[in-house]
């Protein structure tokens, strides 16, 4: 199944319990509204399949897994409600990705800004490759990671996360990434890393999925509250996302992206 979008898609694949959801944008897999709602739309779909064992989360393309939001869609909000419906998007396929039964392993074949960091975060298993290294922009923009701050700080801790927050013009490398517990495996080739993705969602398609929806809801206690909590903190970005600062930084960022 294939949802097209205005120059991206979300595709789902399944084979022997194992599907897996493939998403794609033209601007380096940044993250328009239509698109975080396929992608919400289609794990949500997954989670209440019984034929689905593990999901596997993917995007196309060999340059940045994910470049976070898309600068066309955030220079033109012009009201707080606005802003908080687009990143209410972001907040979607976070909780989508924590309360569906099965686990949810990344494939991480390049670089992820903001909001990319959050969806890996939310990642019950993430799998990279030399050279994803990772950044949160939110800062510069003149914002901050509000909505993806809780999966990143659960993930890599309050002092890492500060860390990216802060210096949020600097990249950390994918081994800082793998160090800090954001990925749990990082391969030097691609290879590697695709050899790695089909032994472990072959293991999980083959075990207990009871097994395994009891050892989810372990992993996601104390988390009960972030359909609310991460609604509350899309309006905080809304609002944010409004000020001079951040529409200047937007012009800034929309030239630099280009070379992610």
């Amino acid at each position: 199944m294939i949802t097209e979008l205005n120059g991206g898609y979300v595709k789902t694949e399944k084979e022997h319990g194992i599907t897996t959801i493939e998403f794609y944008h033209e601007q380096s897999n940044s993250m328009p509204g239509k698109l975080l709602e396929a992608l919400a739309q289609a794990i949500h779909s997954e989670g209440v399949n019984s034929s689905t064992k593990v999901i596997i989360l993917k995007s196309a393309g060999d340059r940045a897994f994910c470049s976070g939001a898309s600068f066309g869609e955030l220079e033109k909000i012009t009201t707080p409600q606005e802003g908080a419906l687009y990143f209410g998007g972001v907040a979607k396929v976070i909780n989508a990705m924590r309360k569906t039964p099965q686990f949810v392993i990344a494939r991480i074949h390049g670089k992820c800004l903001g909001g990319g960091v959050g969806i890996v975060a939310a990642a019950d298993y993430a799998i990279a490759v030399e050279g994803a290294d990772i950044k949160l922009t939110e800062l510069a923009l003149g914002i901050g990671p509000f909505v993806i701050g809780p999966p990143v700080q659960r993930r890599i801790g309050l002092s890492s996360f500060s860390q990216l927050t802060i210096d949020s013009n600097t990249w950390r490398s994918a081994d800082w990434a793998k160090r800090k517990g954001l990925y749990a495996e990082l391969h030097p080739e691609l290879s590697g890393m695709e050899e790695s993705i089909e032994r472990l969602s072959f293991t999980l398609s083959h075990s207990n999925p009871e097994a395994m929806k009891e050892l989810k809801r372990e992993f996601w206690a104390g988390t009960e509250d972030w359909d609310e909590l991460l609604k509350e903190r899309a309006s905080i970005s809304g609002r944010l996302i409004l000020s001079e600062h951040s529409k200047a930084a937007i012009e800034k960022f929309k030239s630099r992206s280009k070379s992610i």
